[in-house]
Parts: structure tokens; sequence; C-alpha cells
């Protein structure tokens, strides 16, 4: 699976650049992919954002219910199956 990504420019003071870089050396990783870790590790605990959905969203949700034709909905539960029969 690709993921999108974006790129973000970062200023530091060169002493911090020296110590990052010292500790990425260390764990023989590179700088970027250093900085990538502390993030991750600063975000482990934070849950994904769900959102509640719209009024609209919810009615056509209910209208597709009950249309013969979208009967046909697939299950949370069901989906790795059905990617798998693909």
């Amino acid at each position: 699976m690709i993921t999108q990504q974006t790129q973000i420019k970062l200023n530091l003071p060169i002493a911090l650049k020296e110590y990052l870089e010292s500790k990425a050396s260390k764990f023989g990783m590179p700088l970027a992919g250093y900085i990538k870790h502390l993030i991750l590790s600063d975000v482990a605990d934070i849950e994904y954002p769900t959102f509640q959905a719209s009024q609209k969203v919810e009615e056509a949700y209910k209208k597709a219910q009950k249309d013969e034709k979208a009967r046909k909905l697939i299950s949370v539960g069901d989906l790795e199956s059905f990617f798998e029969k693909l």
C-alpha cells in the first residue's frame, strides 16, 4: 500500500542538529529516520480522530439500506475476506 507523504522543512540550531545526528548515528539511523521515529513515538498513544457523520450522510445511508439494489452491503467484519477474494 502506498501512503501519501508530505515534506516538512525544519530549521534547527546547529548544536541541536549535531546532537540529533549523534543520537541517530548511535542507532545506525539517518537523521530523517531518527526524527520520524521521535515523532511516531510521541503520537503512538493518540487515537486517530473519528467524526460523527452529518445528517445528510446518515439519511443517505438509511435510504441505501432500504434500496433493493444496495442490499449487498458488506459488513466491516467481512472486508478482509472480500479483498482476499478479489
